[in-house]
């Protein structure tokens, strides 16, 4: 496979696993707008390991994990006495600090970041990204995932009925703390070399689209999410020269047409965005999608053992 194939599907990859690790604090009601912090914690944990002490991927990516989880666990407790508005800001600020504490860290490398030595494939994050998906599939299928849609549906009645709210979000956080730090773990040893100004706050902005406009009702939502807003961008560069010479062909424009700006594929996919949040605002996948399918996926079944 091609260098630019395996690197989109690289960062096809760790799209996923960072918009799961969005979509549990979501699933309980949670808007997390530090993604990016948590993220960046993972990447400069196993650059730092892998750069100074060669630790191989194997360890650098648990202790990533750890180290985001633990941290997303800490923080909970505090952020998540926020509601609405100010949990977003309190997240977004968390994400702020965690950028300003490693810009201004000589040991994490600054403004000049870290290399890493270690490289991995993109098998590596692609394989994650699976394990990852059935992680979070099998989560929400258990008991603490029906409380976590609970808890998100009403908080009151769940209470009512005994449900420990606080602990099942901060849970939800901590979790998805980690899944993000797994996420800047690969994309250290994907791209070898970790800046901070990489773990921006438009990155925390994308991964919460992807999980928002995916949809939140399912898990199928945030794969979905990841996966459009991911390629879309790409098939844009691709199709855009082509579409552009059809169109002017179309209107009669003879000569050399000029090959549109990069940054038009941007527009297009920010004028998609807004579509989306106008006449699919609840995503791309709900429940009752889901729902419908499976139906019909279990009287193929049927069919299938009467035939047999």
């Amino acid at each position: 496979m091609g260098g630019y194939w395996s690197g989109i599907l690289s960062i096809l990859a760790i799209n996923v696993i960072f918009a799961y690790g969005i979509f549990l604090p979501v699933a309980t009601g949670q808007l997390n707008l530090g993604g990016a912090g948590f993220q960046a914690l993972g990447a400069y944990v196993a650059a730092y390991l892998s750069y100074n002490y060669d630790w191989p991927v194997g360890a650098t990516l648990p202790l990533a994990i750890l180290v985001a989880g633990v941290v997303g666990f800490l923080v909970a407790f505090p952020i998540l006495r926020l509601r609405g508005v100010y949990l977003v800001l309190g997240t977004f600020a968390f994400a702020e600090v965690v950028a300003g504490l490693i810009l201004n860290s000589e040991t994490l490398g600054g403004a000049m970041g870290l290399p890493v030595p270690a490289f991995v494939d993109y098998g590596v994050p692609i394989v994650l990204a699976a394990l990852v998906t059935l992680f979070v599939f099998f989560l929400m299928s258990t008991r603490f995932g029906l409380v976590m849609r609970a808890v998100h549906d009403d908080e009151v009645v769940s209470d009512l009925m005994g449900v420990d709210i606080r602990g099942v979000k901060v849970a939800a956080f901590a979790i998805g703390a980690g899944l993000c730090g797994l996420a800047g773990g690969l994309y250290a040893h994907t791209f070898t070399y970790v800046e901070i100004q990489a773990f921006n706050a438009l990155v925390s902005i994308n991964v919460l689209l992807f999980v928002l406009l995916g949809g939140t009702q399912t898990a199928f939502g945030p794969l979905f999410g990841a996966a459009f807003f991911t390629l879309l961008p790409e098939a844009l560069r691709i199709l855009l020269p082509d579409l552009q010479q059809a169109v002017a062909s179309l209107f009669g424009i003879k000569g050399e047409v000029r090959a549109p700006d990069d940054s038009w594929r941007f527009v297009i996919l920010g004028l998609v965005t807004v579509l989306m949040m106008v006449f699919r605002p609840e995503g791309l996948v709900t429940r009752p999608l889901t729902e419908k399918l499976r139906p019909r996926r279990r009287a193929r079944l049927a069919g299938g053992e009467v035939a047999a």
